[in-house]
């Protein structure tokens, strides 16, 4: 079987408002926001520019205060317009509302941010000595009282702009055969990356590895994400409601996450 482009004609009518949005403990909200692309429509960084929703009141509130997020420009990021706040800073056991007010639309979220476990360590671990590559292995302890569900991040120094969610790095405490926790990171996929992806990291990466404490509904949306990736789809954007989402009156994601971080040095490049 096969279909046209006609077979989609009523999906390519409709977009949603696309929200990717967060707040961590310790730092500020920040959100992007776009419409989603209709699926006959190619995807390429020049058709993202026109989806890109830059003048939309966005709103946050821990129930006390309230904050009207700013937007400024942002070439290192897709889409490359960032909400982002100054005031109201994140803390672990509160809930935070999202408003969107764009046009005749209004989008909203509520999320709740865990407590933070500290990462112990993070190592650069070679399989040979000669190798130039390798991968991270981190360590840290889960908490027996709690339950919990963990992302792990990446971020090379220069590289990349944004913490990248790793490869399968989405993890739920029940698979956990210790409280003492010891796995591998794979390095995950930033989306239009300017080099080939690879898996692995290289010598002379300055890594920055972060442990983020999330909700089921944001472990939901990004293993939704990566089965996206992994059956080689477009998750940017997307023309229906394939994503978990946690949104009302839209699709995406907006998470509250506790956050750990250490920075992993690698031998110098040859």
């Amino acid at each position: 079987m096969s279909c046209s482009k006609d077979d989609f004609s009523e999906q390519s009518i409709e977009s949603k408002i696309v929200v990717e949005g967060w707040i961590e403990e310790g730092d500020y909200a920040q959100v992007l926001l776009s419409s989603s692309i209709p699926v006959t429509d190619v995807i390429d960084s020049t058709n993202v520019l026109n989806h890109v929703i830059r003048s939309a009141k966005i709103t946050i509130s821990d129930g006390q205060t309230s904050e009207v997020l700013r937007v400024k420009n942002d070439k290192n990021r897709v889409p490359p317009f960032v909400y982002y706040g100054t005031t109201l800073k994140g803390e672990a056991g509160k809930e935070y509302s999202l408003k969107i007010e764009y046009l005749n639309r209004v989008v909203e979220a509520v999320t709740t941010i865990p407590k933070t476990v500290e990462l112990k360590s993070a190592e650069y671990v070679k399989k040979n000595v000669t190798d130039t590559t390798g991968y991270v292995f981190v360590k840290f302890d889960d908490p027996l009282e709690d339950k919990n569900y963990y992302q792990v991040a990446t971020k090379i120094d220069t590289e990349e702009p944004i913490f990248v969610p790793a490869f399968y790095g989405n993890l739920d405490d029940k698979n956990f055969t210790s409280s003492n926790v010891s796995i591998q990171v794979n390095r995950g996929i930033l989306l239009f990356p300017k080099t080939k992806f690879t898996p692995y990291f290289a010598d002379g990466d300055l890594i920055y590895v972060k442990l983020r404490t999330q909700n089921k509904e944001a472990l939901d949306f990004w293993n939704s994400w990566q089965n996206e990736i992994v059956n080689s789809k477009n998750p940017i954007y997307p023309s229906n409601t394939s994503l978990k989402s946690n949104i009302k009156g839209g699709i995406g994601i907006w998470a509250g996450y506790g956050q750990s971080t250490i920075i992993v040095k690698t031998p110098p490049k040859k």
